[in-house]
């Protein structure tokens, strides 16, 4: 079935169809709409929370009951959240658990220009980067499964004109079924005091570098062939805006953006005379091409402040 959705309607329908059972969110643009639609499925639990860490804590504690949560802010909020975000990290999940982060570029309604992507650093959790509606239903059922896969909690991250765009949505019919909450009290993976932190984060990095290599081969990082010339490695929305600038160049399209898939990037890097970066927000991308040591352009010749409409 096909539909004309927003990002935000987009990514409700894809929770609620990979079997979501719990959403908290605290209200603001551009990520609002994405729990008010979520509140018309009447299978699911759904409240808006006093602010973006009871949101967080308030999904997490569904994920270690079985069922899958989501959580959802703005970027501004999850400095709010960042305490719950962390130790969510730490512990890892139950039940699969995605927190989503819209960004907004261009502050058409916050007070900075904040990029989510460095919180996936320093939290060592995996980022989606849905470029249109149909990625932005889609990839919530793949959160859901890389979120249970690996015990972790999954970013996905959206920006305002991926949010607030719509786009014609293949949508299935069917719908996974939920999981039936059942918790079961597991001391050593779910209170970080140190004796127990001091085991959990060494398996987080190990997480870390198991989801580096699933993403060589992860099915939302895409290689589109073109001239040789020119080689673009992008992500999100500013993906559809280099599409159309250069529509004849080879693209390496990120859908994970974090871990990166370093070996695909080092083979489309060799394959291209020049590798350009295009990103929003934050040179993250370039940053790290720089640390693999590739040669690359990208924001000393376009803005890194607000939305690419051109480049």
């Amino acid at each position: 079935m096909k539909k004309l959705l927003s990002g935000n309607e987009a990514l409700a329908l894809g929770a609620y169809n990979a079997g979501l059972k719990l959403a908290a969110a605290y209200p603001g643009t551009p990520s609002t709409e994405i729990m008010e639609n979520l509140a018309r499925f009447p299978d699911i639990h759904t409240q808006w929370s006093s602010n973006e860490a009871v949101a967080v804590e308030v999904a997490t504690g569904a994920s270690y009951t079985g069922v899958r949560a989501l959580a959802a802010m703005k970027h501004v909020g999850l400095n709010v959240a960042a305490d719950a975000f962390m130790a969510a990290s730490t512990t890892g999940v139950k039940g699969g658990l995605v927190i989503v982060v819209a960004d907004d570029p261009g502050i058409h309604s916050s007070q900075n220009e904040q990029d989510t992507r460095h919180y996936a650093r320093l939290s060592k959790m995996p980022v989606l980067e849905p470029s249109n509606s149909q990625e932005a239903y889609d990839f919530m059922a793949l959160a859901f499964d890389l979120s249970e896969r690996f015990d972790t909690p999954v970013i996905l991250r959206s920006t305002t004109r991926v949010s607030h765009s719509s786009s014609l949505v293949e949508t299935s019919a069917e719908k996974q079924p939920a999981a039936q909450a059942a918790f079961k009290h597991d001391t050593a993976k779910l209170v970080m005091v140190p004796t127990a932190a001091r085991v959990r984060w060494p398996k987080v990095l190990k997480r870390e570098d198991l989801i580096g290599e699933y993403a060589e081969n992860c099915p939302c990082n895409q290689y589109i062939p073109g001239n040789t010339e020119l080689g673009i490695i992008s992500s999100g929305i500013a993906f559809q805006y280099a599409k159309e600038v250069f529509p004849e160049a080879s693209f390496l399209k990120l859908g994970m953006t974090y871990p990166l898939p370093k070996n695909l990037i080092k083979e489309f890097s060799q394959s291209v005379e020049t590798v350009f970066v295009v990103e929003e927000l934050d040179s993250v991308l370039e940053d790290s091409l720089c640390r693999m040591g590739i040669s690359a352009i990208g924001k000393n010749t376009y803005p890194a402040a607000a939305n690419l409409t051109r480049i």
